[in-house]
């Protein structure tokens, strides 16, 4: 039965470089959702693709000495060649370079300037070029930028604006009335209590300081900012028309069923997309979901660190439904995830090879051994029987209420409490017992049977998150895959059919010290001599200008202590010329107060004095990190009069 359209997407993959298993996660869970709506009978339309404009990709593409669109193209097929490597079934892989997309932008762009809802003026704030946003001081987190934690810059240029506040109030009443338009719970209430209901500042729409981005056609100078471009391109994709008659596709589709994001972009889909919305008079998505973030260990996957795990090297181990297993399985629905190879290895061998494929080895060898293949309900039933029934049927109840609320790995869980029932249904039912006497053959049967119908509706319901594996395993079992109307009772697998003679490893286990064994020997290959690189980004050049108006000193630390009410710093009292000046600084982490004392070190002495923990304190010291957090001082190599200018 058709239920009518199902419009999902992904966020647009931003074009800076190969995504990693934390981004490819995004891309495995919605086309987990989207082979499950098929499933349930819905036309599904499913969208991804790239966003490929702005000030990073323009430095980025200046630093490889290759053209804006050369670098994107090449960005673009990796990232698609890795959505296709882990098998999703995505509709539409958009890039906000097709003309088509540029061509609406502009007419949206015009329109909304057209009737008031932008308007030209400058913009100076704080700015964080990997996010592309600017932010005010009190959005800071640390005096860094809230959403990916790097340095901001102040910046100041001609820009055009998006009057935020005259939809704020219909935003929040739509928000209050659709409570299911933001998931999880804790992302709408993070909306409404930082940014909704404190009052909504003018959104920057355009930018001068670089030229890669769609061009304002009445305005040339200027460039569409990221999210004006990148957000529509969930309409553009569909055929919407700007001032004209949007295509059947669109006016089938919209509004959107769900928005899958990244929770970093959650203020992105929820704020300003459904205020650009309401501005073109169009209604808002059903819902915006903002999953959580997998981690590796206990921290973002790092190049510096050499921890950054790679789809296409994860599938090279474990296979493409293992990987997929993995990311689904392993994420909560609200907080974070972890990966690492021992945890993969682990669930490898617990859940894929013993579980289930050790449950479908032994079932179908069983039924050879024993009946030479054919599977017959022979009706010789115990109680022990329906309760595996009923453990069957009711798992399809449960995964489709987990599904209907988006919770993927729990209704993974789900599926897998069957296989694990099963395997107790053998111990309970002890097959190779009942094959001793010719009287319970009867009874086998009827035993082997129920196996075989509990691991098709299992591999039915699997099919959309393991979609390879669900294939294998019904195929082996000459089954057919079921649609959930088809689950709703038990018996349907027909009898006197016949399973493979020679059942297939589904997956095999693994010996840990091997994998890490290979690990290491490819981490090794990738670093040449063994060292990590970390990849620098580059930051705007320069003048000596600029240089110049640091003034940077060599200082001898006299004194050092701890502070009291912050475990992380350090006071010390530092010599710079005649002068000696107080100086608080993060570093007890890495420093003894013993140890600093007597160093000779490299002071900002040109700071403006600020107070750490109510501590004054007159400068900085000059200090080296990496991502697997060390730190060294920035020390001089002679003994050199304190005072010294450093150049």
């Amino acid at each position: 039965m058709n239920k009518g359209p199902y419009y999902i997407t992904t966020a647009i993959t931003y074009t800076s470089g190969k995504p990693h298993i934390g981004n490819t996660y995004e891309i495995i869970l919605a086309d987990a959702i989207a082979r499950y709506k098929r499933a349930q009978g819905y036309d599904v339309f499913f969208q991804t693709g790239t966003d490929e404009h702005g000030q990073k990709i323009e430095e980025k593409a200046a630093a490889a000495g290759v053209t804006p669109k050369e670098f994107v193209d090449g960005v673009a097929a990796q990232i698609q060649e890795i959505w296709d490597l882990m098998e999703t079934s995505y509709d539409k892989f958009i890039r906000t370079t097709d003309l088509d997309h540029e061509k609406q932008v502009q007419k949206i762009f015009k329109k909304l300037y057209d009737q008031g809802d932008i308007y030209e003026g400058y913009y100076e704030g704080l700015y964080c070029t990997p996010c592309e946003s600017f932010f005010t001081e009190s959005q800071l987190v640390d005096g860094k930028c809230p959403d990916c934690g790097r340095e901001v810059k102040p910046a100041k240029e001609a820009a055009y604006f998006f009057r935020m506040s005259k939809y704020a109030r219909r935003l929040i009443d739509h928000i209050n009335a659709h409570p299911e338009f933001i998931q999880p719970v804790s992302r709408k209430n993070e909306m409404m209590n930082n940014f909704l209901l404190p009052g909504l500042q003018d959104l920057c729409v355009s930018r001068t300081s670089f030229q890669w981005g769609i061009p304002v056609d009445f305005d040339p100078k200027h460039v569409v900012y990221v999210w004006l471009d990148a957000l529509t391109n969930y309409i553009t994709g569909i055929g919407y028309e700007c001032g004209g008659e949007s295509t059947e596709q669109f006016q089938a589709l919209w509004p959107a069923d769900l928005h899958l994001i990244g929770k970093d972009i959650i203020r992105f889909h929820t704020i300003y997309w459904p205020i650009f919305l309401m501005a073109l008079d169009l209604p808002l998505p059903k819902q915006v979901f903002g999953h959580p973030w997998l981690l590796q260990g206990d921290g973002k996957m790092s190049k510096s660190k050499g921890n950054v795990l790679y789809a296409d090297t994860l599938v090279d181990f474990f296979g493409v439904d293992g990987v997929r297993y993995f990311v689904l399985h392993e994420m909560p629905f609200e907080n974070d995830g972890v990966i690492s190879w021992e945890l993969m290895v682990e669930r490898m061998n617990s859940d894929l090879a013993n579980t289930l494929g050790n449950l479908v080895n032994r079932t179908i060898s069983m039924s050879n051994k024993y009946f030479g293949g054919v599977v017959n309900n022979s009706g010789v039933t115990e109680a022990v029987d329906e309760e595996l029934k009923a453990c069957a049927l009711e798992t399809v109840k449960a995964v489709d209420a987990k599904m209907e609320k988006l919770r993927v790995a729990d209704a993974m869980t789900e599926i897998f409490n069957l296989f694990k029932r099963c395997n107790k249904y053998i111990d309970e039912t002890m097959p190779w017992a009942l094959a001793k006497e010719e009287a319970t053959k009867p009874r086998l049967e009827t035993v082997l049977y129920n196996l075989v119908e509990s691991i098709c509706i299992g591999a039915s319901l699997l099919d959309s998150s393991m979609h390879g594996t669900a294939e294998r395993i019904l195929g082996q079992l000459n089954g057919t895959l079921r649609g959930l109307d088809e689950m709703t009772e038990f018996g349907l697998y027909p009898s006197g059919t016949k399973v493979t003679e020679k059942p297939e490893i589904l997956f095999a286990r693994m010996d840990i010290k091997e994998v890490m064994e290979k690990v290491e020997a490819m981490q090794a290959a990738e670093a040449g001599e063994g060292e990590q690189y970390p990849a620098v980004e580059p930051k705007p050049e320069i003048t000596i200008d600029d240089v110049d108006k640091i003034q940077l000193l060599v200082g001898e630390v006299l004194s050092c202590e701890p502070v009291k009410k912050a475990k992380k710093l350090l006071v010390m009292q530092v010599r710079v010329g005649a002068q000696v000046r107080q100086i608080v600084s993060g570093i007890a982490k890495y420093y003894k107060p013993e140890e600093m004392v007597g160093k000779k070190v490299v002071v900002v002495a040109n700071l403006k004095p600020a107070k750490l923990c109510g501590m004054l304190s007159e400068g900085m010291l000059l200090a080296a990190g990496d991502d697997a957090d060390h730190l060294a001082m920035v020390t001089v190599d002679r003994d050199m009069v304190s005072g010294s200018t450093v150049s």
